[in-house]
């Protein structure tokens, strides 16, 4: 239960870390990036392997970067669904979802998890 808890508090500060790198996504404050955390881990983990899935095909034939295209978009639906997260435009999210991705990572690798 504490790992779970650590992982969303951690990406939620790096939704936070990212909001202020990346120029088009905003939070509105610790309390909404905790609640974007968890719609985004929910939306990657149903809608976003669904796409992962079906586009394993085309994945492939571009060396894994459709994956960035999916997860931008998956950063995009989130925060069509959380009021107080917003990401303009499709470069914000694609930009933002690397960033993310980089940022979680070393969060994690700094917490040895």
């Amino acid at each position: 239960m504490g790992y779970l808890l650590l992982n969303w508090l951690l990406s939620a500060l790096s939704l936070i870390i990212v909001a202020n790198l990346i120029k088009g996504i905003e939070v509105s404050g610790f309390g909404t990036a905790l609640i974007a955390a968890i719609v985004i881990g929910l939306v990657n983990a149903t809608l976003g392997f669904f796409l992962k899935l079906v586009t394993f095909p085309l994945t492939i034939l571009t060396l894994g970067l459709f994956w960035l295209i999916i997860n931008a978009l998956m950063l995009k639906f989130a925060a069509a669904l959380v009021p107080g997260f917003r990401v303009h435009g499709f470069l914000p999210a694609f930009l933002g979802a690397i960033v993310l991705t980089i940022v979680n990572t070393v969060l994690r690798w700094a917490l040895r998890m």
